[in-house]
């Protein structure tokens, strides 16, 4: 899955759970710019980076990244 592909997975569940970015950097305890940057995909998040997320917005972190065991 490319950058922006993720990127626009964890805006949409972002906004699902009800979290702004700012909001959403502020329970991650990352900045703002962190959140934006992994958003638009301009940024390539590390894996710990990407649990936090998960863990955050409670939600498995096969399905943020869409990890499928085919």
């Amino acid at each position: 899955m490319g950058n922006s592909q993720l990127g626009n997975r964890i805006r949409s569940f972002r906004k699902l759970k009800g979290y702004t970015q700012q909001s959403l950097a502020e329970e991650m305890g990352v900045s703002l710019s962190v959140v934006g940057a992994l958003e638009r995909g301009t940024r390539k998040p590390a894996e710990s980076i990407l649990r936090k997320i998960a863990i955050t917005l409670q939600v498995d972190y096969e399905e943020l990244c869409a990890i499928t065991n085919k």
